[in-house]
């Protein structure tokens, strides 16, 4: 009998939030394999806030998804058919997906690879996946962090906030301050993960009390959210201060036009430096990345969590907790 594939397509580009007219549920039937290619089944899906912004009709690192195309993100899964000389039967490998039952692996394109023996699939997905090398690359390459810096982090309960924040406790950081919403995930930053204080960005003034926090202002900054967040951090900059710019999430579902920050002549006053990054600029350094991270993880430095929503028809639920704040740690649809 012949595989059927379902497919979460995009219908219609969102304005605001993604919901049920942006989207898609298809089924089409899965195509025999070219030479070269294997058929992987998916079995989890990456939530990242980036597949919001692929959703618009906008220039961007990669094309914008067109309508009708199924909705582009990474996953990982079992190779279950194959005709290649890479990829086996039984081979566990991740690359983009899609959001799909069923993704084609090919030879020449090399558009997957096997994740790490022994390693669970949350976790190869998380810290020892994008989520970690984007945590490892913006903190220590480009914000340069170095022993005894204040290091302050958005979006810190998040996937990537809670590596970077995690990381820079190894890597010798004087204070890490978390930045996130609600008492339950500023305990977590501080009860479980490591972070000296946290800041809930719902119940208070963020730059009065990162004044509080860091009296001789923050070194290293890393943005996960951009707004007013980014403009309270940059008022409370220290002299040769680094922003690390890595997500804006507050504006990804603006309907009006988003402002740049008000407080940039900070960066001047201070001789500060603001610069964004792309994951895919480390892509040759990943190996040697996910090597560091997987020694921190083995010793018990490094702690993590998943945020696990089941079935590919929920996948717009689960994007859409990035934005609403309903998620602690790295969020995954499981299929």
């Amino acid at each position: 009998m012949a595989r059927v594939n379902r497919q979460v397509i995009l219908r219609n580009r969102p304005v605001g939030m993604v919901d049920s007219q942006t989207t898609e549920l298809k089924e089409i039937p899965v195509d025999e394999l070219s030479d070269g290619q294997a058929l992987v089944k998916v079995l989890y899906l990456s939530i990242d806030p980036t597949i919001r912004g692929w959703m618009d009709d906008a220039p961007g690192y990669l094309p914008p998804i067109g309508i009708g195309e199924v909705i582009r993100a990474g996953g990982v899964g079992e190779v279950v058919e194959s005709k290649s000389d890479r990829y086996k039967v039984g081979d566990i490998v991740s690359g983009l997906t899609g959001w799909q039952e069923y993704a084609v692996a090919d030879d020449a394109m090399g558009s997957m690879s096997s994740l790490p023996e022994g390693i669970e699939i949350p976790v190869a997905m998380n810290v020892l996946g994008t989520t970690g090398v984007t945590a490892y690359a913006g903190l220590l390459e480009v914000g340069a962090m170095k022993e005894g810096d204040v290091v302050v982090v958005s979006g810190a309960a998040g996937a990537t906030g809670s590596s970077v924040g995690q990381i820079a406790r190894i890597k010798g950081a004087s204070k890490i301050i978390g930045i996130a919403g609600g008492p339950e995930k500023c305990a977590l930053l501080t009860d479980e993960m490591g972070f000296d204080a946290a800041i809930d960005y719902k119940a208070g003034h963020v730059a009065r009390q990162l004044h509080e926090l860091c009296p001789n202002g923050i070194d290293l900054y890393f943005d996960n959210v951009g707004g007013e967040i980014l403009d309270a951090a940059l008022a409370n900059l220290a002299m040769k201060g680094r922003v690390v710019l890595c997500g804006a999430i507050s504006g990804y579902n603006a309907t009006d036009e988003v402002k740049g920050p008000a407080n940039y002549f900070s960066l001047i006053i201070n001789r500060g430096r603001m610069e964004g990054f792309i994951v895919l600029d480390y892509m040759a350094r990943w190996p040697e990345i996910q090597a560091e991270m997987a020694g921190w993880l083995a010793e018990g430095k490094l702690k993590h969590s998943e945020h696990i929503v089941d079935g590919l028809e929920n996948a717009v639920d689960a994007l859409n907790l990035l934005f609403t704040g309903g998620n602690t740690g790295k969020v995954l649809v499981r299929l």
